[in-house]
């Protein structure tokens, strides 16, 4: 197992796609920062009323790295599958290693370490653009305070589990060029569209929840999106449960499905 979970973080590092990503994240995610903290502390008037402050904006600001950054570890985790069906190299890497609930499991665990990787300079990144912003015009950056502390961890934690979703999705839609539009589609466009479209009706605000960004906010503990909704988070708990849910049901369907067929 050891020997697998090598050979997978040896493919994924081997190539310039995971760091040049990366930094596209770091850029993004400080200027998205820096932009949406500075228009919450922007003409703090009558007009405001409503609007987090203190504490609680630097958690909805701090909550931004996955709803605006999780398409990044969706598209590196989808590589470790799909540029082995693109470039033709997961015949060579069954012949290695034929148990492939193994080749499965080690993609997995390659998936948990970029993801850490990813969550990590991915919250970084959010807090370096927005605290200096939240210190100088609004009412502190709050870094030491329990609850941002808390947030900050579960933002690294969520990141992670984009990353395995992204290898569970990987597996079922294995033509890497589909599996990118599809992703970009569904972070970019689809879900936004839902989580706002859904959340606008009592009868749907329900099913608003069980989307899997809203499931990651719920983790996350704070949300930006449902600053302009009336959509309530699950708590912590069960939006875990959700959000690992849609990983368990990718990984049944890439592993019974996909590796299961024939493969040449």
């Amino acid at each position: 197992m050891s020997t697998a979970i090598k050979a997978e973080l040896r493919k994924l590092f081997s190539t310039r796609l995971w760091w040049l990503l990366a930094l596209v994240l770091v850029a993004y995610l400080v200027f998205i920062a820096v932009v949406i903290s500075f228009s919450f502390t922007v003409d703090m008037g009558d007009d405001s009323v409503g609007m987090p402050v203190g504490e609680e904006l630097a958690r909805v600001v701090y909550s931004l790295t996955s709803p605006i950054g999780y398409v990044f570890p969706l598209i590196v985790g989808s590589l470790l599958f799909t540029g082995e069906f693109r470039h033709k190299t997961i015949t060579a890497s069954l012949l290695a290693q034929p148990n492939r609930s193994v080749l499965m499991a080690a993609k997995l665990v390659a998936a948990v370490v970029v993801g850490l990787i990813y969550g990590v300079i991915g919250t970084l990144s959010t807090v370096a653009g927005a605290a200096p912003v939240l210190a100088w015009r609004g009412d502190g950056a709050y870094l030491g305070a329990e609850s941002v502390l808390v947030l900050l961890g579960m933002s690294v934690l969520v990141m992670t589990i984009w990353a395995v979703l992204g290898t569970a999705i990987g597996s079922v839609l294995t033509n890497q060029v589909a599996a990118i539009i599809v992703i970009l589609a569904f972070t970019q466009f689809v879900e936004p569209i839902a989580r706002v479209a859904l959340g606008a009706w009592d009868a749907t605000s329900e099913v608003a929840k069980y989307l899997p960004g809203a499931a990651a906010d719920a983790v996350l503990g704070s949300s930006f999106f449902a600053q302009d909704t009336t959509t309530d988070l699950l708590s912590r708990g069960p939006g875990a449960i959700v959000l690992l849910a849609y990983v368990v049901v990718f990984v049944l369907l890439g592993r019974f499905v996909t590796l299961r067929r024939d493969i040449g």
